[in-house]
């Protein structure tokens, strides 16, 4: 069931634009049946048939489109992108509007579906566009939901500001019964009147901020202090008492406010009066969903910051269980070739040390290049022949693809590594160990093939670690498989670097 959950999220994660066009399809065709006074499936279905033949090669683009983003360079992408929103619709858009009779079921329903879909496409990527580009905004950080609801306050009493500066002195608006603010702009008479406007706006923007009060309190106060840990009916008379003690006050003062006589006395005259009340209970209902959702939103943003400390230091535990294996080994080439006296040694030691300033420096950054993760596994497979009597048949294919993302550090060695000490160290007979790695602009897979014997174990602790790595570093976008076949031994990883 979880499984069957994973794929279900990741399914609609990756094609939930394809599930937009359609609805935006479903709307086509409903509207279809209201022009048309036909509520019958049979045209409902014969409408929506007609929009998705119209729209296939769309709907399958938008289908595709992840993996395209994944495989294909950037101006390639866009390259097919302007066939299928370009040339496609637009042709098709012409086709239907040309070719057809002018009551026909295609004429009426496809022009305005292929506007929709364009339409709906151009707000996906600028919507795309501006999340990238907020992410490094520092601005957005300060931009809280608090602050946006000040600003939009301040804006709401600005504007209603210049529409009543603007409606004084015309007689549709100006009565004697006070003033109606009307939907209209005069520059002139703002700037003639720019005192009044300031007045205006501050009085507005009082008026807008007591209601404010009751959603900070709500937002502050009842709902965290009160509703989480003293339940709901406790919340109820709290909120009760609230309104209780601060409305007769705010409702006073917004009776003295000059313009709510300008305006013709629109708050009833009775402080006391229970209307007053009755706003202010409104906006701590209505203001309620809202809180929690945050309420919520702010306690799951804290749960997940524990959890990446956690798994930042699991990770780090990782990596210290790592390096003492890989000097275990390294140490014990080294000996062997001291007690033969061998003349690599000092060659050896000087790769060794290579190897060693890899793994103290580049593992306290996040990522390397695909091609320094490559020259370490060189270095290691070199340094591991070295004290074998048999010479192994290693091979290492290589396609690194241009702009290929980084990767995390010392991911790729285990495998390696896992392939010398259980397949070719102890073998009796010739060994292999056939390496393939192919990356490309948002894809990596690397493949070791090793022999082994049968007596012997294939995995330790090296793929334990490698499995829980991978599943702090890359959460739902690794793919780590092992199978073992006529003494054959193959590893497969597979990495998702979107």
């Amino acid at each position: 069931m979880k499984r069957w959950h994973h794929k279900t999220a990741t399914l609609c994660n990756r094609h939930y634009e394809t599930f937009l066009h359609m609805g935006i399809l479903c709307w086509v065709a409903i509207f279809e049946l209201l022009d048309k006074q036909v509520y019958t499936w049979l045209h409902y279905c014969g409408a929506l048939g007609v929009l998705v033949v119209v729209q296939l090669p769309i709907l399958l683009f938008s289908w595709y489109k992840p993996r395209l983003k994944e495989t294909l360079p950037a101006n390639r992408y866009w390259l097919y992108w302007l066939a299928c929103f370009g040339l496609y619709l637009w042709g098709m858009f012409f086709i239907c509007t040309t070719s057809f009779k002018v009551n026909s079921l295609w004429q009426r329903l496809a022009p305005i579906s292929l506007l929709c879909t364009l339409s709906l496409e151009l707000l996906l990527t600028a919507a795309a566009w501006l999340r990238t580009r907020m992410q490094q905004w520092p601005w957005m950080k300060w931009l809280s939901l608090d602050r946006s609801l000040l600003i939009s306050l301040l804006l709401i009493a600005a504007i209603l500001s210049v529409m009543a500066v603007s409606s004084m002195g015309n007689p549709k608006y100006e009565r004697p019964e006070g003033l109606l603010v009307g939907f209209e702009f005069d520059v002139r008479k703002l700037f003639a009147h720019f005192g009044l406007f300031l007045a205006f706006t501050v009085q507005f923007l009082f008026m807008y901020l007591c209601g404010y009060f009751f959603y900070y309190i709500n937002n502050r106060v009842l709902v965290p202090h009160v509703l989480k840990p003293k339940g709901l009916i406790v919340y109820i008379v709290a909120g009760l008492a609230v309104v209780s003690i601060t409305y007769p006050v705010f409702a006073q003062l917004l009776l003295l406010l000059p313009v709510n006589r300008r305006l013709g006395n629109i708050f009833a005259a009775n402080p006391f009066a229970l209307e007053h009340a009755g706003g202010a209970i409104i906006i701590l209902l209505l203001s309620l969903p809202v809180v929690l959702a945050l309420q919520w939103s702010r306690q799951n943003s804290r749960i997940m910051a524990l959890e990446k400390e956690k798994a930042q230091a699991e990770l780090d535990l990782l990596k210290q269980q790592l390096n003492p294996h890989f000097f275990f080994n390294t140490l014990n080439n080294l000996y062997a070739l001291s007690l033969t006296q061998s003349k690599q040694t000092s060659e050896s030691i000087l790769q060794l040390s290579e190897l060693t300033r890899y793994v103290l420096y580049k593992t306290k950054e996040p990522a390397v290049t695909v091609q320094e993760e490559v020259k370490y596994l060189e270095d290691f497979m070199w340094l591991q022949q070295i004290r074998l009597k048999r010479k192994p048949d290693i091979q290492f294919m290589q396609e690194i693809a241009p702009g290929t993302p980084r990767i995390a550090p010392l991911l790729l060695i285990v495998l390696v590594e896992n392939a010398f000490k259980h397949g070719i160290e102890p073998a009796e007979h010739e060994a292999f160990l056939h390496i393939r790695l192919h990356t490309t602009a948002n894809r990596l897979r690397l493949t070791c093939v090793n022999s082994f014997e049968e007596r012997s174990t294939v995995a330790g602790i090296g793929l334990t670690n490698l499995q829980r790595r991978l599943a702090l570093l890359y959460p739902g976008k690794h793919l780590l498989t092992t199978a073992v076949e006529n003494h054959t031994f193959k590893a497969e990883l597979e990495l998702d670097l979107t």
